[in-house]
């Protein structure tokens, strides 16, 4: 028996059967082996009952006046998925019982019913009520860590990204993201799948720019035993892994131009052929891709496929740079930092407001990636409770040192950000504040508080 299983008298079972002398008799064995039982001479009064008491199992039987058991088991299982239902039958109606067993009953029973056989079924029934709790135990477990905790920050470009996941997630549907190298690509990917209908299944992922043509095409695809040198067995490929789940392909750019035709008809076919092998294998799963190259322009110099692009390029996912959102900086810091107390069991650590500072004053051209090793360095070496300055990386000491940092504040840093992003749009206020992620009357109104001037060349 199932060790999980519950005690037989926390288990709940309802008999409905208009027979008088059925529901008496199966109750009471069922009762005499310790179970909780009830019993319901119609459909209807099973139906009031259930309104107010959950049960696990139901015994119904099939030929029934006024609503016959298919039509009971049917609003029985609308009202409590997870309630297991066994349909009673005479021999004469074995078809209809199966029919019950398409449309969700666990099993049937046929009359007149063999107490040995009768009581080895609720046994099983009741095993398959402790698996269906232990199972949904495990998905809020999963649920409960399914986004990332990495996927922080308060900056409206954050906010956009976050709410794009929490949108296209739940979908089905290919997703491209782009940003530089360290921004969290593979984060996004993890928080989509996260919060996909595929969160139990598998996320594959496959670093496509670290592997070779010949062995990216076996780690994809899979390869039949003797298919080249070397190859002593058959190998499931990412694809193949990643039935039912997600693929993240990072780095997609990189891919040679005979790997991206077989990745067009996998894509296209949902099929996929191993190395070597002749038969097609069905496949079912999701893509999230990833790069940091411009794609478009990749296609335009004739490097990626255009059929691939738009096959791949259905929602984008723009991941900005640190740089681009430095108050995002001290938000991470203290994300991190909380993270690392916890696993170095040492209490209390925070950054000083002057560490904070210098961390924002950083271009951070490693993205979140740098800031997460920077902020362990300091854990690590520095001196808890308080980081200061002093315990950050050299680096960072120096932007923090450069000709008038001492007054550099947060508000600093924002305007620095907004000079830079001026000037890399000439000055076109529109394009700016797209770019920064306001409205064009926000952001005349920083340049005013700021005493921010148009360059002759750009007036």
């Amino acid at each position: 028996m199932n060790a999980l299983a519950p005690p037989k008298d926390q288990l709940a079972i309802l008999v409905i059967d208009d027979e008088l002398i059925v529901r008496e008799s199966l109750g009471a064995w069922l009762a005499d082996d310790g179970y909780r039982v009830e019993t319901a001479e119609s459909g209807a009064a099973a139906l009031r009952l259930a309104s107010s008491t959950r049960y696990d199992v139901a015994f119904i039987d099939i030929q029934m006046p006024k609503m016959d058991g298919l039509e009971l088991q049917k609003r029985l299982l609308a009202a409590n998925p997870s309630m297991t239902t066994i349909v009673m039958t005479a021999y004469a109606s074995v078809d209809t019982a199966v029919r019950a067993l398409k449309e969700g009953a666990y099993d049937y029973i046929v009359k007149p019913f063999d107490p040995d056989e009768l009581l080895h079924l609720v046994e099983r029934a009741r095993e398959r009520c402790a698996l269906q709790s232990e199972n949904e135990r495990l998905r809020q477990t999963l649920d409960a860590h399914a986004e990332p905790e990495e996927l922080v920050g308060d900056s409206p470009a954050m906010k956009k990204l976050l709410e794009i996941v929490r949108t296209v997630g739940p979908t089905d549907t290919t997703v491209l993201v782009h940003g530089e190298s360290g921004t969290g690509k593979e984060l996004v990917a993890r928080a989509i799948h996260a919060s996909s209908p595929r969160r139990y299944a598998p996320l594959v992922c496959v670093h496509c720019g670290a592997l070779a043509e010949g062995v990216l095409e076996s780690e994809l695809f899979g390869h039949e035993k003797g298919a080249f040198t070397g190859a002593a067995y058959h190998h499931k490929g990412k694809f193949e892994q990643a039935d039912g789940g997600t693929i993240f392909l990072d780095e997609i750019g990189d891919i040679s131009p005979k790997v991206q035709v077989e990745l067009l008809r996998v894509l296209e076919e949902k099929r996929v052929t191993r190395v070597g092998g002749k038969t097609p294998i069905a496949v079912d799963f999701r893509v999230v891709a990833a790069t940091h190259q411009d794609l478009s322009e990749l296609v335009a110099q004739g490097r990626f496929r255009e059929d691939l692009f738009y096959r791949l390029d259905v929602v984008r996912v723009e991941i900005p740079p640190l740089r681009e959102r430095p108050g995002d900086v001290p938000v991470l810091a203290r994300h991190f930092l909380h993270r690392l107390q916890t696993s170095m069991n040492k209490k209390d650590m925070h950054f000083s407001d002057a560490a904070l500072e210098a961390l924002a004053a950083h271009d951070w051209p490693g993205n979140v990636r740098e800031l997460q090793n920077a902020v362990e360095r300091a854990a690590v070496l520095g001196h808890p409770p308080e980081l200061d300055v002093d315990d950050l990386p050299l680096d960072v000491r120096r932007a923090e040192a450069a000709p008038g940092a001492a007054a550099r504040s947060l508000a600093d840093v924002e305007r620095r950000h907004i000079e830079r992003v001026l000037a890399e749009t000439e000055w076109n206020v529109t394009r700016a504040a797209a770019v920064l992620d306001v409205d064009r009357g926000t952001l005349y109104n920083k340049i005013a508080k700021y005493g921010l001037e148009r360059p002759e060349h750009a007036r």
